[in-house]
């Protein structure tokens, strides 16, 4: 399974974002996303429990802030990998009168290797 909100036509609600970059756990699991990594990897490194990690990542992968990547391997144990989705998150106030709080991400490049990948598990999924 992939999950790219690169790809998403909707935006996550602002303050999904905002409670997402709120939390102290997920901030760290963001902070340690230098390359991408499994739950277990970032429970070990952030010295979170394995069951809070994987409601962070969830947390995170909904407001758009991570997205997630199947390892698919030989012996059937896929391994899912999550690396961070954006390189800035700009929150402001438009200025319309209604005033509403806006979200935009921008997002990084993906690689040749990375599409690949995509292209690879989403054919995967229809099989």
């Amino acid at each position: 399974m992939v999950r790219d909100p690169s790809r998403e036509e909707d935006p996550p609600a602002v303050t999904d974002v905002l409670d997402a970059l709120a939390d102290d756990a997920a901030q760290r699991i963001v902070l340690a996303l230098s390359e991408p990594k499994t739950a277990s990897e970032l429970s070990e490194e952030c010295g979170i429990p394995l069951s809070t990690t994987y409601r962070k990542l969830e947390t995170l992968v909904d407001a758009s802030l991570l997205s997630e990547s199947t390892d698919i391997r030989r012996d059937g144990q896929h391994t899912t990998r999550y690396s961070v989705a954006f390189e800035e998150v700009h929150v402001s106030i438009n200025d319309e009168a209604d005033r509403e709080l806006t979200v935009e991400f921008e997002r990084p490049e993906r690689t040749r290797d990375e599409r690949l990948a995509d292209l690879w598990s989403e054919l995967r999924e229809e099989t």
